[in-house]
């Protein structure tokens, strides 16, 4: 296996291992056609084995304290894609990804790292295993069905009817948001100390 920097005809191939690694997590609608570009510098970096990308890693990361990572002190970077192929999972890959990554943000001078993750469980492990600690959370709630809708949101043109919502809960009845929606995650913040 090579772990080398991402490269522009990387992207279907990345597109394609990212999709398929999230399929089975509380992300598996979170589909992209294309990659993402960052505002800020980036370490971006794939796993490859016999020329197909297995594996990955973004990390947007700031030039000036707290215009990327708003969770702590000195500069940092904020991890926006980790995926692993399903048939490569548990095998150390995204760990040796993760450590990479590392290696190359201490030596732009980064001295933390964060990342938010839905509640996958083996996912949020994977974190803590890693040296990552919790330091802050709040829900994703999809609203979904003309009738859920109505009680959240109204359009102002009769013409529009909304009939899905992503929302972001940060209040403190959780059992009120459990009890109404079907689909509710918790959204947790990870950081790790590089330094």
């Amino acid at each position: 296996m090579l772990i080398r920097e991402y490269v522009a005809s990387d992207e279907k191939e990345w597109v394609r291992c990212r999709t398929l690694a999230f399929l089975d997590t509380a992300y598996f609608d979170d589909v992209r056609r294309e990659k993402e570009k960052y505002e800020n510098p980036a370490i971006e970096l794939v796993a490859v084995i016999e020329n197909q990308v297995v594996g990955l890693i973004d990390i947007e990361y700031e030039l000036e304290e707290n215009t990327v990572c708003p969770k702590g002190k000195g500069l940092g970077g904020m991890i926006w894609n980790v995926a692993v192929h399903p048939d490569l999972q548990r095998h150390g890959i995204g760990t040796q990804l993760l450590y990479e990554a590392e290696r190359i943000a201490l030596e732009k001078g980064l001295n933390r790292l964060e990342v938010w993750t839905r509640d996958d469980d083996w996912v949020n492990k994977w974190y803590e295993k890693n040296k990552f600690t919790k330091v802050d959370s709040y829900f994703h709630v999809f609203i979904e069905g003309s009738k859920a809708v109505k009680h959240v949101i109204h359009s102002e043109s009769p013409e529009i009817k909304p009939v899905q919502i992503f929302a972001h809960y940060t209040g403190k009845d959780l059992s009120y948001i459990k009890n109404r929606f079907k689909r509710v995650h918790e959204c947790n913040c990870y950081q790790k100390n590089l330094v």
